[in-house]
């Protein structure tokens, strides 16, 4: 409407030059014809009529370069309105856009969810976002009979088809590691993305208990293709010291390409229908948006191992006034650890240190419990996948009580008194000349009983160190918040929710979380 209307005004003023010409010769014209003597005293006529001419013409001049400068100002006025007009509409667009993001995108925070409709969530046993819970510790739907149970899988896309991954087959397990290479977790500025080995992804899938029918993957037909796939994992899990039959749900992944066709949905109703038709009815995962609701909220910390290629590839920077020989100095490592009696964990230590662990970890409010069979395939060191050392000393020394339910060691004996695990999950660094991969370690389950924290964890990173790692990752859970600053952990960036699923319990702070997820 803007433009229309100042094309408009200026048709309606017309031409200057053009509107001159046609008053001056109309007046002139009219003149000449009303002289009554014209013929006798033409040149008195002349005069007289070329005076009163170039009075009106002064005069009509004035008048035109007045209506001009008013013609100009209100073009000027005009050219001034639309430029605001169109800044107004600009930043209305902008504000619209930003809304409808913080809409349609995951949300980060919980003021990002309190805005956002769940539809799909709202279908689901999961309380609502807005939910105040302070008391309760309990499902939210009850166990159902399998004879109403849907025993058919739900219904896919066009041009899709489920697939039950069977990743013992090298070729299967292969193709899964390639989707969640090129379509999995990546950070917000798409500069790296988790790579997770298959050797990697068969610890995390194949632990005890696994059933292949809760490896659920979708193919396209035509091409055959991966696209998808949604896992379950067996798992008991104590939430505020009620222990519960549940499944750990993980490495949900969808091709990028895809993510239009709302698959993800029908991946979580379909491994939910498989998970129920086995008697089970609640799930733990984690995520790093927010949804309805979590249940905790802990926040990754980094340590730096190698400092100048984390500033390299931009994980990390520099801060303000300081230099990289400076940098480098500050996060330097001892050559060796220090802490006696510190050694990789061995396969005859899984009963004691299994016992340990399970001990340590009744003080926090979700947690697992671990058989011995579950502690042997967690823990035992598998290379580029879990490493796991453990503290040994004398029985006859004076240890923390804590230690051992066990009975009495003689006091020639050994006793294991503390525990310190981290998983390798490096990352592919995205359009880097230089670098291709970041070697992570991640915290997994730690315990301190005699050997401080400090002592134990700055151990772990001079371990990390020389196996190559870059930097060292750690959530604020548990009783890491010991050690976090003090061994010059910086806060990152994200935050890890957690959820439960068909379960209701008040939420819990970061530090009473006992529980790791790969």
């Amino acid at each position: 409407m803007a433009d229309k209307d100042i094309t408009n005004n200026e048709n309606g003023f017309g031409s200057p030059e053009k509107g001159e010409k046609s008053k001056g010769g109309k007046g002139k014209r009219k003149g000449k014809s009303r002289g009554p003597n014209a013929g006798a005293d033409s040149n008195s006529s002349f005069v007289s009529d070329s005076t009163a001419a170039i009075a009106v013409s002064e005069s009509q001049s004035s008048a035109v370069n007045s209506v001009n400068d008013a013609t100009q100002l209100e073009r000027d006025q005009l050219v001034k309105l639309k430029k605001a007009m169109e800044m107004l509409q600009m930043r209305d667009e902008a504000v619209a856009a930003a809304a409808t993001a913080a809409a349609n995108g995951p949300a980060k925070t919980t003021d990002d969810a309190a805005k956002k409709s769940y539809e799909f969530w709202s279908t689901q046993p999961v309380p609502k976002i807005d939910e105040h819970i302070v008391s309760g510790n309990e499902c939210i739907e009850a166990n159902k009979p399998q004879d109403i149970l849907r025993h058919d899988p739900y219904t896919l896309p066009e041009g899709f088809h489920w697939d039950t991954l069977n990743l013992n087959d090298p070729l299967v397990l292969k193709e899964l590691y390639m989707l969640l290479n090129e379509n999995y977790v990546e950070d917000d500025d798409n500069m790296f993305r988790f790579d997770y080995s298959p050797e990697f992804l068969r610890w995390a899938l194949l632990p005890p208990g696994f059933l292949q029918e809760w490896h659920v993957g979708v193919r396209a037909k035509k091409s055959k293709k991966m696209v998808g796939f949604i896992s379950a994992v067996p798992a008991t899990i104590s939430i505020y010291k009620k222990v519960v039959k549940l499944v750990e749900i993980n490495f949900l992944c969808v091709h990028k390409k895809l993510r239009s066709k709302r698959l993800a949905p029908v991946l979580i109703r379909e491994i939910t229908r498989r998970v129920n038709c086995q008697g089970i009815f609640q799930a733990v995962y984690t995520a790093g948006v927010v949804l309805p609701k979590p249940v905790a909220t802990c926040r990754y910390w980094h340590r730096s191992l190698n400092p100048k290629k984390l500033i390299e590839v931009k994980f990390s920077h520099l801060s303000r006034n300081m230099t990289m020989q400076r940098h480098l100095k500050l996060y330097r490592l001892p050559e060796t650890t220090k802490t006696e009696g510190l050694r990789k964990l061995k396969i005859t230590d899984i009963p004691e240190a299994c016992k340990l662990l399970n001990k340590h970890l009744e003080k926090y409010d979700l947690i697992p419990v671990f058989t011995e069979e579950d502690f042997l395939h967690w823990f035992l060191p598998r290379e580029d996948i879990i490493d796991t050392y453990v503290v040994q000393k004398p029985a006859n020394q004076d240890i923390n009580s804590a230690v051992v339910g066990s009975p009495s060691k003689k006091d020639n004996s050994m006793v294991i008194t503390d525990l310190v695990s981290f998983y390798t999950l490096p990352s592919t660094v995205m359009s880097h000349a230089t670098h291709n991969k970041l070697k992570a370690a991640y915290s997994f389950y730690n315990v301190s009983t005699v050997t401080p924290w400090v002592d134990l964890m700055g151990d772990a990173l001079v371990l990390a160190k020389k196996s190559d790692f870059d930097v060292f990752n750690a959530l604020d859970l548990m009783d890491n918040e010991e050690f976090l600053e003090k061994l010059k952990f910086g806060i990152g960036d994200g935050n890890l929710q957690y959820y439960l699923y068909n379960w209701r319990c008040p939420p819990m702070k970061n530090e009473n979380v006992g529980l790791v997820l790969q």
